[in-house]
């Protein structure tokens, strides 16, 4: 199984659906950041236009093209360097539907069926009196593990979401743990990575800024007319003099996603001084404009050279599958997709593929996180307490796994306790694991 190690960068993963054109809180929310995160030397980023995503949710193939050629685009005026990255479209990619498959075969219908997406819709027939799946796709449903393909080709260490997403994660995890039980360990458990500092934008009527309730403004919409849309933000009905709350203004809340510390501190006291709305959207606009002007100039000449971009997407995929294209070779050996005319290279493939004890990691309800010593029959040999996070409970598996007996006993209380018979055999397992991981 890959894993980080201090002389290989980590591996981020970040894809961006192409069903609309980006707006402010796509950049506040994920472009931004991730453009500056890519530029560190100890991390390794793939970031990819989600186009076989979009065709879950949108119809119209011209949307798709349109919103892959502006979500592009928008990257690489937001200065994401393809040299330094791996840029590429989801559906330049085959062995991603091929996972996708593979992994289909390892989930369980159960897991899938608690999906929040589907549940939503399922929810939302049911309250309409409805089947509850009507017109629920089979492309919905199975989302998850289109998702879990996209992580698990590239061994991702760490994916940047929002907390509404980390259920997507933990499925991955779920389907890399089942596939590495039954076929050896090839995946490695991604985690998701969520930024609490990185700004959710409200939109004009105030709620979360969104294609779905068509309250964005888009990014590099022209200079007037995001002036005009600053300018169509909801507020309330406080006179000009009136002193105005910060807390709850979309248009304050706005204003801080783009200002440093002294330019919100000043905004801040000119609400408490009663600054008119009218003259707050001007300030508003303009900070936005300073930042976005620059960018947008490059971006509309980007649009107007769709094949600069078509050949930096395909360099881009030509370095994907530079890594996917052996590593899914690897992936169909081990389940067994083989040439006939070579049993001897079968016979070495089956007895790698003998079963071995494995841990499993997972969070429960509470939060916090526990693992799992199972055997090759998927029977429980260890049941560890609560650990407060996965880097706590990954530490005390490691040491399971280098020094079984030592850690056994500094573990103890650790662990839920296990009568003489169980240790035995846990430990065997481990000893195992051990021996297996040494080489020997």
């Amino acid at each position: 199984m890959t894993s980080s190690t201090s002389s290989s960068p980590t591996r981020f993963l970040t894809g961006i659906t192409t069903t609309g054109t980006p707006h402010l809180g796509n950049y506040v929310g994920s472009v931004r950041h991730s453009v500056r995160f890519s530029r560190r030397a100890d991390v390794q980023s793939f970031y990819f236009l989600a186009d076989y995503h979009a065709l879950i949710k949108v119809d119209e193939p011209a949307r798709i093209q349109r919103s892959t050629l502006e979500i592009a685009a928008t990257w690489l005026a937001c200065g994401l360097d393809p040299e330094r990255v791996v840029f590429y479209r989801q559906s330049d990619i085959p062995e991603i539907p091929e996972l996708t498959w593979f992994l289909t075969c390892v989930t369980g219908k159960g897991i899938l069926n608690r999906a929040h997406a589907y549940k939503a819709s399922v929810d939302k027939n049911l309250a309409k009196g409805e089947d509850p799946d009507a017109d629920v796709s089979a492309g919905l449903f199975m989302y998850p593990v289109l998702m879990g393909a996209d992580i698990l080709l590239f061994n991702a260490h760490k994916v940047p979401v929002g907390r509404d997403q980390v259920q997507h994660i933990e499925m991955a995890r779920d389907m890399a743990q089942r596939f590495n039980h039954l076929y050896g360990e090839h995946f490695t458990l991604p985690e998701a990575e969520i930024d609490d500092a990185v700004a959710t934008l409200p939109g004009l009527d105030g709620r979360k800024m969104s294609k779905s309730y068509d309250n964005t403004i888009p990014l590099f919409t022209p200079r007037t007319q995001l002036q005009k849309l600053i300018g169509g933000i909801l507020t309330d009905s406080r006179l000009p003099g009136e002193p105005k709350d910060t807390e709850g203004s979309a248009l304050f809340q706005i204003y801080q996603a783009f200002a440093d510390t002294e330019e919100t501190a000043a905004l801040r006291k000119a609400y408490a001084d009663g600054i008119a709305w009218g003259d707050a959207k001007q300030v508003v606009f303009e900070r936005i404009d300073r930042e976005i002007a620059p960018m947008r100039a490059h971006y509309e000449a980007l649009l107007d050279d769709p094949a600069q971009i078509e050949r930096i997407l395909l360099a881009g995929a030509e370095k994907a599958r530079a890594l996917s294209g052996p590593f899914v070779g690897r992936l169909r050996q081990a389940v067994g997709l083989r040439k006939l005319e070579a049993p001897a290279t079968a016979k070495i493939a089956k007895s790698a593929k003998v079963a071995r004890p494995s841990f499993k990691q997972y969070r429960e309800r509470d939060g916090r996180f526990y693992f799992k010593l199972l055997d090759a029959n998927g029977g429980l040999l260890l049941q560890s307490r609560a650990f407060a996070s996965p880097q706590e409970a990954g530490r005390a598996i490691g040491a399971l796994q280098q020094r079984p007996e030592e850690a056994l006993a500094t573990l103890a209380e650790h662990l839920e306790p296990v009568d003489n018979e169980g240790m035995r055999a846990a430990t065997d397992a481990l000893e195992a694991l051990a021996t297996s991981a040494s080489g020997g």
